[in-house]
């Protein structure tokens, strides 16, 4: 009996993994410009939120982003991807942590450390292109191992 309790106990975990994804989060939502976003990694989801939506194309605005790191960070990467119609169209990469490249205050974290970011961000665009998209964000180390993935759906009808 204990034997087949224990099995069960492990189908039901593996299916709940299996078959369980990220919620998706609001950024925010406000009359004309929506910003949601849902983690890619099957591992962990992470907490992202900013202050004042309309500020995000034209002025610097505050974030606050959090998560646990799976994986040690000595080199750190971001890959963005703006998705239209189920294609590619632009495509950004950039060294965030490296020798000589130590764009961040986490850079030299390890793994099982508590990352956490509050403070100005500015995105050096002038407007955010109208219309629905994704956006695809990639962050890997030195391992080219996934550290944070998500999707963000932009849905823009401001007109500029």
């Amino acid at each position: 009996m204990k034997t087949s309790n224990a099995l069960l106990f492990i189908l039901v975990l593996l299916y709940i993994n299996a078959s369980t994804q990220w919620p998706t989060h609001t950024v925010c939502k406000e009359d004309n410009l929506e910003i949601y976003y849902k983690s890619c990694d099957p591992q962990q989801d992470f907490a992202l939120s900013i202050d004042h939506c309309p500020d995000i194309a034209t002025h610097t605005f505050n974030i606050r982003a959090a998560t646990v790191l799976g994986h040690s960070i000595k080199e750190l990467y971001v890959k963005l991807d703006m998705i239209v119609n189920g294609k590619t169209v632009l495509t950004y990469r950039e060294t965030l942590c490296g020798p000589g490249h130590s764009k961040l205050i986490f850079c030299g974290k390890k793994k099982g450390e508590h990352l956490y970011y509050e403070g100005p961000v500015t995105l050096g665009i002038k407007e955010i292109p109208q219309g629905d998209y994704t956006i695809s964000a990639k962050l890997t180390n030195q391992d080219h191992v996934i550290v944070a993935c998500a999707d963000f759906t932009v849905k823009n009808y401001l007109d500029y």
